[in-house]
């Protein structure tokens, strides 16, 4: 992986911790709710969403299903 791309990947990342957190302290302080509970809360939801689509996308994919079928 060239040097740029690496570098390019970590700024996103890092933009996107950083926005999260901005947005979950802007939230809950919003419905006056502690910022703890938001730097919880949305890192867990992000999980749970991620890990819904894995399982979405591997149940739906053909691709996958055809070596289920081959024998050993």
């Amino acid at each position: 992986m060239p040097l740029d791309r690496l570098v390019l990947i970590l700024v996103i990342v890092i933009a996107a911790a950083g926005l999260t957190v901005w947005l979950s302290t802007l939230a809950f302080v919003a419905v006056e709710l502690s910022p703890a509970v938001g730097f919880m809360a949305f890192p867990v939801l992000l999980i749970l969403y991620l890990v819904w689509r894995v399982i979405a996308e591997r149940l739906k994919n053909r691709e996958d299903d055809y070596y289920d079928h081959i024998e050993k």
